[in-house]
């Protein structure tokens, strides 16, 4: 990891910029979320805009587009190769336990799993392609997808540039944020599953 943000803070600035929208895009596209964040390309993108070498505002636009679309591949992705991406090579790195874990986020959750699940790393890795495998129609997954992309990250990228040199440390807040966020949204869900519940044995009584 040392070796990595090394490199990416010698960068010159249009490689700073791939480097950290290839991430973004690749985690949910390719599933690079499952070994490298992408919250940590996005951190070391606000870092060198602290610097001064790239702009910041560049910067975030460049990762919400880039999240968006490769969230988008993701759905692609799991539309049209359904199950048998599971039974490939690659699905099977991922690992049953975690492909179940995420279906069952999605499953109880739908849009809302989608937008949730952006601020925890295993569901930003497979969510979008399990949206597309469940056939969750395109326009509802990219209305959660947009809000969702749009929300994380323009607040990584904001937590580096703030951060500076701290930003492990920054990297550390955001993740017991994400818990937070996550719990919060989970009890916002519940709520309305509970209410909605309430609603149906009032008109049936």
């Amino acid at each position: 990891m040392g070796q990595l943000i090394h490199a990416v803070l010698t960068m010159p600035a249009w490689a700073v910029y791939g480097a950290v929208a290839a991430l973004a895009f690749g985690e949910s596209a390719a599933f690079v979320g499952l070994v490298l964040p992408g919250e940590t390309a996005l951190l070391l993108g606000g870092v060198v805009a602290a610097s001064g070498r790239i702009s910041l505002p560049v910067m975030v636009v460049l990762a919400i587009v880039a999240a968006v679309v490769g969230d988008s591949v993701g759905y692609e992705i799991g539309r049209v190769g359904g199950l048998a991406m599971r039974g490939s090579r690659a699905g099977r790195f991922i690992g049953a336990a975690r492909w179940d874990r995420a279906e069952t986020f999605m499953t109880r959750h739908g849009g809302w799993a989608v937008f949730g699940g952006r601020w925890v790393g295993l569901m930003r890795a497979l969510v979008p392609a399990l949206a597309g495998m469940t056939r969750m129609p395109y326009r509802r997954f990219l209305l959660f997808n947009v809000a969702g992309a749009a929300l994380w990250a323009t607040a990584v990228v904001l937590g580096g540039y703030l951060a500076g040199a701290s930003w492990q440390r920054a990297q550390a807040y955001l993740g017991q944020a994400s818990v937070v966020l996550a719990i919060v949204v989970a009890g916002v869900i519940a709520i309305a599953v509970a209410g909605r519940w309430l609603m149906r044995r009032r008109a049936k009584a």
